[in-house]
């Protein structure tokens, strides 16, 4: 039987291949965009507030700092202590049109030895789980020019 696919966090990415994309928004006062998505006000202290517009974010940024992930996550992201977990690479991106920075884990396979400040790379889709129902779908930053 085929697993369901379904997303980590609801609302915060979509499409598959080349389209995918993670999902902001944008006020319509004051143009900052914000991720993770806000749907109640804008959170620019600045701003007197404005509507807010879901907006895809760009696909490429360069990384702004990382760090390698050598402890096991607390729920609910690791909630069965049997299962394996393997560290993994957190990048943190600005991305290119937006200057906003996103965090993110790396594609499998990348360490911190591949990553440098400064680096270009781009949001692909990833897993983060599967059981035997369920593959939780999340992203992955990956460098560019690397291909699946």
């Amino acid at each position: 039987m085929p697993r369901t696919r379904t997303p980590v966090v609801a609302g915060w990415f979509t499409g598959e291949g080349d389209g995918f994309r993670l999902l902001g928004t944008r006020c319509s006062a004051c143009s900052s965009v914000f991720f993770p998505r806000e749907d109640a006000f804008c959170r620019n202290p600045g701003c007197a507030g404005g509507e807010l517009t879901e907006v895809p974010l760009s696909s490429r940024g360069r990384v702004w700092s990382y760090t390698d992930s050598r402890y096991r996550p607390p729920s609910p992201y690791a909630t069965d202590p049997e299962l394996s977990w393997d560290p993994c690479a957190l990048i943190a991106v600005e991305l290119e049109s937006e200057r906003i920075v996103v965090l993110g884990q790396a594609v499998p396979g990348i360490t911190v030895a591949d990553l440098a400040v400064g680096m270009e790379v781009e949001v692909v889709p990833g897993v983060l789980h599967e059981d035997e129902e369920t593959t939780w779908t999340t992203w992955h930053w990956r460098p560019t020019g690397m291909t699946a």
